[in-house]
């Protein structure tokens, strides 16, 4: 049974699976203790610990002169991989750069309280770093990850990218990940990678600079990093394994409903793959589907794994239960495989991201269809939003006052701030009256 059976009618069913679904994410403190050591050490030795690290799990080869990658290799990157699939990541990008430009957000005054101008200043960050993780061995390179996290911190206006990656056991980067990076103007990539090149963002190293913003996927090393790192940098969210919810009608074909299931259960064999309908002719067939699919899968493995451990089929009374299940779950992708998706779409308030009808797989939007793949996790889609512009922007409020507003209204906050017992706060307001 490649997936096991679950019915849902009610809250109980929902706490049982929950707090199964929750043991996915439970922390090692082990892991922390040995992620903080390295924080610390590359604080402490900059470059020279970076080079320690990377030869101890990279490259055995590895020189302090090789963290920065050179110009010269990005351009030869270009060269390097077929014309077609630099065409087809160049599409990629503009479809991605086109989504992202909407989500720019601009500076704003408001005047209509007489003399008293306040707004907001809307700036970009000056330095972010990026973390694409190297694939297996190199061999599988994160092509996406790198348009989806680059290309909004580029419209946001960021003047400095800094993109780290592990480099292969020869010391270099895949061809593809710096031919992407030379696609979009990169010019600061460094080949390094895991904790330490987290740290290196955070702290700075003589070869790499410090950042504002860290964002990218990684795992569990660079997730924990990134975490301890929050106050001194800002990142993007702290992720969990990847998350699938399918809801179906019987419209719906269960051989694309398992291929789309397996689809995030290849990814890792803690991903969470979910079909929920109240057609149980369907949630059947899919199941032999998946039964089907995964012979010949080349991740069998871990999508057996993932499905058994983490997956579900999942039988509601009606549709109505599906959307209340699904805000309870909030999934970081969610599929409406319905024949009216339109229509469901005013029920769904909790998911990262949505994907409508039949005809709009997941993988449309990993790579392709424009908007970010960098989504909230572990039900965080119920308070938290896709990497966006606004993860490389800051705001700042503007005040500004005139004479009269302030004779008008300094008694008025003076006494709020006696309220407090804040003395000095009432006394800066009220000195703006007797000097009037």
């Amino acid at each position: 049974m490649p997936c096991p059976m679950y019915h849902f009618s009610s809250d109980h069913d929902w706490i049982e699976l929950a707090l199964h679904l929750d043991k996915r994410n439970v922390p090692d403190d082990s892991i922390e203790n040995s992620v903080r050591s390295i924080l610390q050490d590359v604080q402490n030795h900059g470059d020279d610990a970076l080079v320690s690290y990377t030869k101890k799990f990279d490259c055995p080869g590895f020189e302090a002169s090789q963290l920065k990658v050179p110009m010269q290799a990005l351009e030869t990157a270009l060269d390097t991989i077929p014309k077609g699939d630099l065409s087809l990541i160049e599409e990629a990008a503009a479809n991605i750069q086109r989504f992202h430009r909407q989500q720019k957000g601009h500076s704003w005054l408001d005047q209509t309280t007489p003399g008293l101008i306040t707004g907001q200043l809307v700036l970009p960050m000056a330095k972010a770093g990026l973390y694409i993780p190297g694939g297996q061995s190199g061999d599988t390179p994160l092509i996406s990850s790198l348009l989806m996290n680059a290309i909004p911190a580029q419209v946001a206006g960021v003047e400095r990218i800094a993109v780290v990656s592990p480099p292969r056991m020869d010391g270099t980067i895949n061809p593809y990940t710096l031919a992407a990076a030379a696609v979009l103007g990169l010019h600061d990539v460094y080949a390094v990678g895991s904790a330490w090149a987290i740290a290196a963002l955070g702290y700075g190293t003589e070869t790499i600079p410090q950042v504002e913003v860290i964002t990218g996927p990684g795992n569990i090393f660079v997730t924990t990093a990134k975490r301890l790192l929050v106050g001194r940098v800002a990142i993007d969210l702290i992720a969990g394994p990847s998350e699938i919810a399918i809801l179906a009608d019987r419209s719906a074909s269960p051989e694309w409903l398992a291929a789309d299931l397996l689809s995030q259960a290849e990814h890792d064999a803690l991903a969470c793959s979910l079909l929920i309908s109240p057609e149980p002719e369907i949630l059947d067939k899919t199941r032999k589907a998946l039964k089907d699919q995964l012979q010949n899968l080349p991740r069998q493995d871990i999508a057996s794994s993932s499905l058994s451990q983490w997956g579900g089929l999942i039988q509601v009374p009606d549709m109505r239960t599906g959307f209340e299940f699904i805000n309870s779950l909030a999934p970081e992708h969610l599929e409406l495989c319905v024949d009216d998706p339109w229509s469901c779409l005013s029920y769904i308030h909790n998911a990262g991201a949505i994907f409508l009808g039949h005809h709009t797989p997941e993988p449309f939007g990993d790579y392709f269809a424009g908007p970010n793949h960098v989504l909230p996790t572990m039900g965080s889609a119920k308070f938290a939003s896709a990497l966006s512009v606004h993860n490389f922007m800051k705001k700042s409020s503007l005040i500004a006052a005139t004479s009269d507003y302030s004779q008008r209204n300094a008694d008025k906050v003076a006494r709020l701030a006696r309220l407090e017992g804040l003395e000095a706060h009432a006394r800066s307001v009220a000195m703006r009256v007797k000097t009037k």
